[in-house]
């Protein structure tokens, strides 16, 4: 279990002052001046060694995403955008950082972008987000104020700009490149890749995105070492991790804890447990709804980490825990997610525009019972027509949860279309 003087986000819960007088007595801003005179390519260089992947998902090694940007301008500028759009079902966890702990997010934006040859950054956040955007646009005017940021940062000698921008709360939005889009103010598309963002970005310009607890855990990585952070968590898993843990569990929470903790421990441990107790788990989304379940038996032993959960046919996404226990319909749950999904797809790429609405109202037959047994298995040749298929990761995150439900359940699904087709035989 995690220490309390090993947690990088002290005020997670908004305890203490989150203005700049409480981040610095929290530790936050010490030093500053002396983690940026060290330069570029030791940030980059500590950044790899603390093995930190992309707390949004993806789980792409943050020190080398920094690296293939640009070492020299050809005249462009660089930017960095952190992405805190935070629409995933069941994700809290970046907006507990904004809302309690937003000095770590504006120390790590300044950091970031130096070591990125950025002199601007912006922040995209949710604009559901209004406690949370208040409280960042505070803390970067307290900044501001400070010398921490603006021309010459903490007297580095480092022009730094941070900008707070509001999106209108499209979850498609949380893809990097649609978020781009839409700070350009056209409408929220994910692009075609390539090009990447670090060679035409933002404006057309080497940019890289980030989550904001990837850049948020930057300062304290940088001050504690790189060998630090990758101390915690099995190899190829390093670090901490905050876990949003939602559903049928006694005390529901977001928390800091250790990559690699074992999922039944995290649980018992931060939230008091199952409600009813562990037998009557039934399924758990490790990872935010865009992942596929796991029943009881994989909820078992399974580990909390990227690999642990890979191997098990689901994946740690943003760490959003989803505990549903016996009395859950499992089916009517995994069809409110394709509905979701179906809504929030942009309609640029057919076989997502398309599927989504196809297996909406096949879930929703499936629901009632209204189907026959062999539809099943097209339903699932259809989650595989669209998985893979599209420009952005979307279509995989409808496809995903209605896979991890056929895969483990679905002798429900056969009991329901017998049952109806028993009904209407009477």
């Amino acid at each position: 279990m995690l220490q309390d003087k090993d947690r990088i986000f002290t005020n997670l819960y908004g305890f203490q002052d989150f203005g700049l007088k409480g981040a610095q007595s929290r530790g936050n801003w010490d030093g500053t001046k002396a983690l940026i005179e060290k330069g570029r390519d030791w940030i980059i260089d500590e950044m790899k060694a603390s093995g930190m992947r992309g707390r949004g998902g993806a789980g792409f090694p943050t020190g080398l995403k920094w690296s293939f940007m640009p070492k020299e301008s050809d005249g462009r500028p660089s930017y960095l955008v952190v992405n805190a759009d935070e629409g995933e079902p069941g994700t809290c966890k970046d907006r507990e950082i904004m809302r309690n702990d937003p000095h770590t997010l504006v120390e790590g934006c300044l950091l970031a972008s130096f070591a990125m040859n950025a002199h601007a950054a912006y922040i995209y956040i949710r604009g559901e987000f209004y406690h949370e955007a208040s409280n960042l646009q505070r803390a970067i005017d307290e900044a501001y104020e400070a010398g921490l940021i603006g021309k010459n940062a903490c007297g580095s000698g480092w022009d730094f700009d941070l900008y707070l921008h509001l999106g209108a709360g499209a979850y498609i939005c949380g893809e990097e490149t649609a978020l781009i889009e839409s700070i350009e103010g056209k409408k929220g598309q994910p692009r075609l890749k390539p090009p990447f963002p670090a060679n035409a970005g933002l404006y057309g310009c080497p940019t890289t995105v980030n989550n904001v607890e990837s850049i948020a855990a930057v300062p304290t990585i940088l001050r504690r070492g790189g060998s630090w952070f990758a101390g915690f968590g099995r190899e190829n898993n390093h670090g901490t991790k905050l876990f949003a843990i939602s559903g049928h569990v006694e005390k529901p929470c977001t928390v800091e804890e250790a990559m690699s903790i074992p999922l039944k421990e995290l649980i018992e441990k931060h939230c008091g447990g199952v409600r009813g107790g562990w037998d009557n788990l039934l399924a758990v989304i490790p990872g935010g709804s865009s992942v596929p379940l796991m029943p009881k038996d994989v909820c078992d032993n399974v580990l909390m980490d990227f690999d642990g959960l890979r191997e098990v046919g689901s994946g740690l996404g943003t760490a959003a825990v989803i505990v549903m226990d016996k009395s859950t319909d499992i089916v009517y749950a995994i069809a409110r997610l394709s509905e979701f999904y179906k809504h929030e797809s942009c309609g640029q790429c057919t076989p997502c525009r398309e599927g989504t609405g196809w297996m909406m109202r096949m879930m929703a037959r499936m629901v009632r019972g209204q189907a026959t047994l062999d539809e099943i298995d097209l339903l699932w040749d259809v989650t595989k027509q669209v998985e893979g298929h599209t420009i952005c990761a979307l279509g995989d995150a409808a496809a995903w949860p209605i896979q991890g439900l056929i895969r483990h359940f679905r002798p429900e699904m056969e009991r329901r279309i017998k049952e109806y087709r028993a009904r209407i035989a009477a």
